[in-house]
């Protein structure tokens, strides 16, 4: 192969790569106007930083929320009763014997009709609930949860703050972000438009139209004002019910986030002392050593 030849092919390959880089260039501004959601809104949660902690009220509002709107639709298998009770849970009292023997929660227990068997006869029942016991699904499988719903079960809660990007924010944004159907979106039955849901909504924009942001989401806005009435007054509004839903399921996905950061602390705290006493020991013994 001659060095003619040589360089005719290495300036194809330069004009392939540059035609390549070209298009996805050019392919990039249209994938973001359509595939992007809108910037998260920040809830200003207390627990957010390495110091921060759960405000005990809030988790009482959020877990009210949770139980008397969220809970017709959606579980939390992960949860028991008596963890509402463990230290840094919305019941916590630092005067109970056991979180099992918590009043709150055996009271929250008692409110709920758990499916058992009858240990003498083996026949199902329904019994009254008890701090041990699982929060209740509101579906007996995840079939019938899709089938009462158009087809999409409702995701379980547990470790929700934990699954999705962003955390409590992104729950709070989602809750918070129903708005009107843009101008020219073709939106299917059962579908509701979110500012906040990830989707590309370029499919069901007219050709050449602006492409909003967000996505399309199955649930319907599950608040509205005053929909609980809450025990310390505060004003049930929507974005305060967000707030407070969302902080009570980002302390339900990790229960033990403040004594971690806790425990933490003490142990950079150990470590910056050990480190003083060993550097302080190392100048004493190697004092007046020669060079």
């Amino acid at each position: 192969m001659t060095l003619k030849t040589n360089i005719r092919a290495m300036k194809k390959t330069l004009v392939l790569i540059a035609a390549a880089a070209g298009l996805t260039l050019a392919a990039q501004p249209a994938l973001a106007a359509g595939g992007e959601s809108k910037p998260l809104r920040s809830g200003g949660f207390s627990f957010e930083g390495p110091f921060g902690s759960f405000d005990r009220n809030q988790l009482q509002r959020g877990y009210k929320v949770y139980r008397e709107v969220c809970a017709s639709c959606h579980g939390m298998e992960l949860m028991h009763f008596r963890n509402l009770a463990e230290p840094g849970g919305p019941f916590f009292d630092s005067h109970q014997a056991s979180p099992a023997e918590n009043r709150w929660v055996k009271a929250l227990a008692k409110e709920n009709q758990i499916a058992d068997i009858d240990t003498e006869t083996g026949e199902p029942l329904m019994r009254e609930g008890t701090a041990a016991d699982r929060f209740p699904n509101p579906y007996p499988n995840a079939t019938a949860a899709a089938a009462a719903n158009g087809g999409a079960a409702p995701p379980d809660l547990s470790v929700m703050a934990k699954a999705r990007s962003g955390g409590a924010d992104y729950i709070y944004s989602l809750l918070t972000g129903y708005a009107a159907v843009p101008q020219g979106l073709q939106i299917r039955p059962g579908q509701y438009y979110n500012e906040y849901m990830a989707g590309d909504l370029t499919p069901f924009m007219p050709e050449g139209a602006h492409v909003p942001a967000g996505g399309f989401i199955a649930m319907p806005n599950p608040l509205t004002a005053g929909q609980v009435t809450y025990d310390d007054d505060t004003v049930a509004s929507v974005d305060q019910m967000a707030k407070d839903v969302s902080a009570y399921i980002a302390w339900a996905s990790d229960p033990r986030q403040v004594q971690r950061k806790q425990t933490g602390l003490g142990v950079l705290i150990f470590l910056f002392i050990f480190a003083g006493i060993t550097y302080l020991s190392y100048r004493r013994i190697w004092k007046g050593v020669a060079h």
